[in-house]
């Protein structure tokens, strides 16, 4: 029990560090531009996504990708997920998107990889997978 709560922990702490702003010295203007060129991997699994989704993304989008309010945006319906390919969302989830980039609408940091550097294509691909269920 000590041990589930201790990863529950360290995930939720994951998902709200994800959320926060960013200190890397990037340029917004270059981060989740439309010109990122969609990455190529197999085809997603939802399951993992959803796994990865719960423990990484949920801090800002919500449960079920319903977002928080002043934190990430709904996914269900989203114009801009049923209008990205796999490939281009996965390449925007890779780079993500600074508050003070011109298509940025909310003016929060989406982070790279939601915050959690050790995630890899296939990870972001299972993501997308996930993120295609939502509706």
């Amino acid at each position: 029990m000590l041990k589930r709560l201790t990863v529950i922990a360290i995930a939720l702490a994951l998902g709200i560090a994800g959320c926060g702003g960013s200190d890397d010295g990037g340029s917004d203007a270059d981060a989740g531009g439309s010109a990122a060129a969609p990455i190529e991997v197999g085809p997603g699994d939802p399951a993992n996504g959803e796994a990865i989704f719960s423990s990484t993304c949920v801090a800002c989008h919500g449960e079920r990708g319903v977002g928080i309010a002043g934190l990430g945006k709904p996914m269900p319906g989203s114009e801009f997920i049923t209008g990205l390919s796999d490939g281009e969302l996965i390449a925007f989830l890779k780079e993500g998107r600074g508050p003070s980039h011109p298509d940025n609408t909310t003016g929060v940091d989406m982070p790279a990889k939601g915050g959690n550097p050790s995630l890899d294509d296939q990870d972001l691909a299972d993501v997308v997978a996930y993120m295609r269920t939502l509706g």
